[in-house]
């Protein structure tokens, strides 16, 4: 077993090694716009996790992951070159879910400030149910007895 300090150090590396790769370009039209967000290492170093986004539409999205499994054999091997490990770890592309949580996220902050300002105008305007003061003080319930 690894570090987590080596493990940390080589899926940065490897990151840092793909998007130089796809800056430079792929021969695959398919490919967009794609951006490498997270590389997640195993305990034995021998598989990564590549984490990307896509900007475009949701064909280009799909375009794009099928160009990433394809040139996935070609990546590896730019990895393996650049890498000074005994063992090239085998790469998985999954698609990043950011944009969809942000944009989630931001939808519920935008439904969350609507309430809350529907509950403040609804404060403005009213009233106590049994008048201003609704509490019997002590003195009132001495003079009651």
């Amino acid at each position: 077993m690894a570090g987590q300090e080596r493990q940390a150090r080589l899926a940065d590396r490897i990151r840092v090694i793909l998007a130089e790769r796809l800056e430079k370009g792929l021969r695959d039209p398919r490919l967009g716009f794609v951006t490498i967000t997270d590389v997640r290492v195993s305990g034995d170093l021998q598989h990564a996790s590549v984490f990307y986004t896509v900007y475009g539409s949701d064909e280009e999205r799909a375009g794009s992951g099928a160009a990433l499994k394809a040139a996935t054999g070609m990546l590896r091997s730019e990895v393996g070159r650049q890498l000074n490990t005994r063992l090239t770890p085998s790469l998985e592309f999954i698609p990043d879910a950011l944009p969809e949580t942000a944009d989630h996220l931001t939808a519920l902050l935008r439904e969350a400030r609507e309430r809350d300002e529907a509950v403040a105008g609804l404060a403005a305007g009213a009233q106590w149910a049994a008048g201003e003061d609704p509490y019997v003080k002590p003195r009132e319930a001495d003079d009651e007895d």
